[in-house]
Parts: C-alpha cells; structure tokens; sequence
C-alpha cells in the first residue's frame, strides 16, 4: 500500500494535475474518482457494448453538452436514458433558454411569472412544451414519408438527423451511430406530443418491440466484452443491467450516484447486488463514486478523453 500524500495546489493546473492531486489525496471519493477514470479507459479499450446511461435532470444543465461529446467521440455507442431527456434535448436544440435560478425560490411566484423550476435550473413555459411539440410535429412529417411503423430509437436516430445543434445528444448520437433506447418514452412531452399527433389523424405507429429486437441483437450477438458508466438510477439503470445478464452480465462497471442501498431501491443498488442477478460478472472490475454528477462527471470525461489525444 502507498502512503497518503499532502497536496499544494496550483491554481494554474489543468484537469490531469487535478486527477493526480485526488489520486495522493485519496480519501475517501478522491480515491473512487480516480480508479473509475483508470477502469473507464480500460474497460473502453476492450469493450464492443460501451454503455452509458443518465437520468434526464443532467441534461437539463450543460452536462449535456458533456454527453453529447462522450457520444460523438465514440466512447460509448449504446446509450439508455428517460422521456425527459429527450424533452430537454429537443428543446435546447430548439432555442429554448435554461436559465440559472436557484433551490430557494418561491415556486408560486415561478409559476406565476411563466417558469418551470428543475432544482436550480429555470425554464421559461414557452421554451419547453411548445418547442418540443413543434419539433415532434415536424418529426412525424418526415417519419410519415418513409413508413407507418418506427422503432423507439430508429425515430430518435431521425429526430437527431433534423436537429443541427451540436451540444444536442441525439445529434452526437446520430453523427456517431450509436443507439439511443428510452423504454419510457412516453413519458414526458415528446411522447404526449407522439400520441396528440395520432390523435390528429396524422401519427405513426411507435414500437417498442422493434427496440427490444435490435437490443436482442447487441447483447445476444455481440460475443466482445460490454462495459457502463451508470449515472443515476432509476429505469436507465435497470435497462442496461437488465439486457446485460442475458450476456452473463457486464465486465466493467461504473456507478456515479447520490442514493444509498438501504432501501432498497434499484437507485442505491451497489454493483455487487447486480451480481446476485447475473447482471454483473462475479470477476467485474467495478466502483461507485458517490457525489453530484454535475461535479463529477467534467473530470471523468476529460480523463477519459484524454485516451484519445
């Protein structure tokens, strides 16, 4: 075992001294921070299935400009992650404008004055549920000229295909070729936009079916080894490491996450709980770094990529 190490900081320092100044901190998420950069880097070496998954809250901050560079460098080519990510997504690449509020405000006046509040993020009405709607509008228009029935992510992989923002995820997904699965789709404004166009007379038929085959494909098929970087919980999670035992589980896993196993929760749910189910391999290299993704995550991803340069 190595020996602690006192730190100077040097306020003039790039993102790899930072790394090494947590590697000789070491304790006690200092150490996990680390080790998850240096498992990443392995574990995308290696891998054929590259996971990532992310809840929708980030994506409404500017990790998700974060994401969409892990996506479109090829880092990671299977992505699942929840309906609201799509909302946010959308919505940004549309102009809306996500404003810096704050935790404390007075949701009453919010909504009075025409905002909605994500945690200390402000989103004015009018730049979400309108832009997502027109947006989707525009979307089965164009679906409606190929054909009647979609998969989930073949309309995502089109939907990335009209936007031209590059900080937008579904784009960087596009550009990349990686897929993006969303098993709850309809559950935010892009679905109920989805089901008002049916509605109208002018929608398509959405399948998940058709998502389930191609990822019976990736994780049937694929006989390479299969990696995640798993941030937050939820059915995000719960999707990766569910198709990953029909594989026998994963061989590498990183978990960033605010939860706690005591409940029981899937959120809190360690790796070494994943292998009770075959959804993890008993030999997986694996950790958790616990501590607010929009922390976290900034130095994950320049350490890893950092492999590419």
């Amino acid at each position: 075992m190595e020996p602690v190490r006192d730190v100077n900081v040097d306020a003039n320092a790039k993102v790899s001294d930072l790394i090494q100044w947590y590697s000789e901190i070491h304790g006690f998420m200092a150490g996990h921070l680390v080790e998850s950069i240096n498992l990443l880097k392995k574990a995308i070496r290696e891998s054929e299935i590259r996971i990532l998954t992310f809840t929708a809250n980030l994506v409404s901050t500017g990790l998700r400009g974060v994401f969409a560079q892990l996506i479109r460098n090829r880092l990671f080519n299977v992505i699942f992650t929840t309906a609201g990510t799509l909302d946010h997504d959308i919505a940004r690449a549309m102009g809306g404008k996500y404003l810096k509020g704050y935790f404390e405000a007075d949701d009453k006046v919010l909504a009075e004055r025409g905002y909605h509040r994500l945690g200390n993020i402000f989103i004015p009405v009018e730049d979400y549920g309108p832009k997502v709607e027109g947006f989707v509008r525009k979307l089965v228009s164009e679906a409606r000229k190929t054909k009647d029935r979609w998969g989930v992510y073949e309309l995502l992989d089109l939907a990335g295909s009209l936007i031209e923002d590059n900080n937008s995820i579904l784009r960087a997904a596009h550009e990349s070729g990686a897929r993006v699965f969303v098993p709850g789709w309809p559950d935010g404004a892009f679905g109920t936009a989805i089901f008002m166009e049916t509605q109208a007379g002018r929608g398509i038929q959405l399948d998940y079916n058709i998502d389930m085959k191609k990822l019976a494909d990736i994780f049937f098929s694929t006989k390479g080894k299969a990696m995640a970087l798993i941030i937050g919980g939820g059915i995000s999670k719960h999707h990766a490491i569910w198709w990953s035992q029909f594989r026998n589980g994963l061989d590498y896993t990183v978990y960033i996450t605010t939860a706690v196993e005591y409940d029981g929760s899937l959120s809190g749910a360690r790796p070494r709980e994943a292998i009770s189910w075959g959804k993890i391999k008993p030999e997986a290299s694996k950790i958790v770094v616990y501590g607010d993704a929009t922390i976290i995550l900034p130095i994950i991803a320049a350490g890893i990529l950092d492999m590419q340069s």
